[in-house]
C-alpha cells in the first residue's frame, strides 16, 4: 500500500475518541514534544498523532536542570506556539509545578488558562490519588486530562533520582491502583515514564484507555519521546528507551562552522546572493 494511501485512511484530527479507537483496534500511538511553531509544523506535517508542550521545555529551551521553574505563563507561551502551526495532531499541554497539587481550585484555574489562552486541546498531570480532587474538578469542567505516573520529574527531589520507577512490588501495585483509579475518574490517556516493561504492559491491558510509554517498554498502546533528544540536538541525555534518529547537534555544528569560515573569507554573499 502506498504512503498516499496510507495518508489518506488517517483521520483528519485527533481527538480524545480517535485515540481511543487506536486502542481498540490495536494501532500505536505515536507522540512527540514541541514547544514553537516552526518544529509543531514539521511534526504535525510528518503525520505525529499527539504533540506535547511538555515542562521539558525547562530542560531543552531554557536550560534548567529540572521541570520546576517552568511557570504557567512560560507553558501558555509555547502552546500558542504550537497550537497555531498544528492541523491534525492533538496538542496536550504539561501543568507545570504548582499549579494543581494540593489546591483543587487553583487546578481548574490554571486548566482554564491553557485551554483559553492557548486554545490547547488538553492538560496532563503527574500523579495518582494524591491529586484526584484536582483531577475530578478539572474533568468536571469539560476539559480533557492525560496522567503520568511511574518517574514523575516534578517530583525529582522527592525521589531523589531519575533511575527506574516501581522495581519493587509495593511501589509497583500502587502505580497499578493509580492507573485504575485515575481511569475511573475520567483521564483519556495515561502517560508511564521509566517503568519496568512487564508493568507497562500490565497497565495497558487492564485500562480500556491508551497508555503511552517512555521508557516503559513495547506492551503499551503507544511511545513518547522529547523531540530534541531523538533527534540529536540535545546530546547530554542518553537513557536505554532513548532512540536518536538523527544527530543534528553536529550537523547544525558543521553548518555553523562553514558559515562562520564563509563570512570570514568573503565567500558569502556571492554574486548571486546579492541584489
Amino acid at each position: 500500500m502506498s504512503t498516499q494511501t496510507n495518508q489518506s485512511k488517517r483521520p483528519k484530527k485527533i481527538t480524545t475518541r480517535v485515540l481511543q479507537r487506536m486502542k481498540e483496534q490495536g494501532e500505536k500511538i505515536a507522540m512527540l514534544t514541541a514547544y514553537d511553531y516552526s518544529m509543531a509544523k514539521i511534526l504535525d506535517a510528518a503525520g505525529i498523532d499527539i504533540l506535547l508542550v511538555g515542562d521539558s521545555a525547562a530542560n531543552v529551551m531554557a536550560g534548567y536542570e529540572t521541570t520546576l521553574p517552568m511557570t504557567l505563563d512560560a507553558m501558555i507561551y509555547h502552546a500558542q506556539s504550537v497550537v497555531r502551526a498544528v492541523n491534525r495532531a492533538m496538542v496536550v499541554v504539561d501543568m507545570p509545578f504548582g499549579t494543581y497539587q494540593g489546591n483543587s481550585t487553583k487546578a481548574l484555574e490554571s486548566a482554564i488558562r491553557i485551554m483559553k489562552e492557548a486554545e490547547a486541546h488538553a492538560v496532563k498531570m503527574e500523579g495518582g490519588r494524591e491529586i484526584i480532587e484536582s483531577v475530578e474538578r478539572i474533568l468536571s469542567a469539560g476539559i480533557p486530562v492525560m496522567g503520568h505516573l511511574g518517574l514523575t520529574p516534578q517530583s525529582i527531589y522527592k525521589f531523589g533520582t531519575y533511575t527506574v520507577r516501581a522495581t519493587d512490588p509495593q511501589e509497583a501495585e500502587k502505580l497499578i491502583e493509580d492507573a485504575h483509579l485515575l481511569e475511573e475518574t475520567g483521564i483519556f490517556a495515561l502517560v508511564l515514564e521509566k517503568i519496568p516493561a512487564q508493568l507497562g504492559k500490565r497497565v495497558a491491558k487492564e485500562l480500556k484507555i491508551p497508555v503511552i510509554g517512555i521508557g516503559a517498554g513495547a506492551g503499551v498502546d503507544g511511545q513518547v519521546l522529547v523531540t530534541h533528544d531523538m533527534l540529536g540536538i540535545t546530546t547530554d541525555f542518553s537513557p536505554r528507551f532513548l532512540r536518536r534518529y538523527l544527530n543534528l547537534n553536529e550537523q547544525i555544528l558543521n553548518a555553523v562552522e562553514q558559515y562562520i569560515n564563509d563570512v570570514k573569507t568573503g565567500d558569502f554573499p556571492n554574486e548571486n546572493e546579492q541584489y
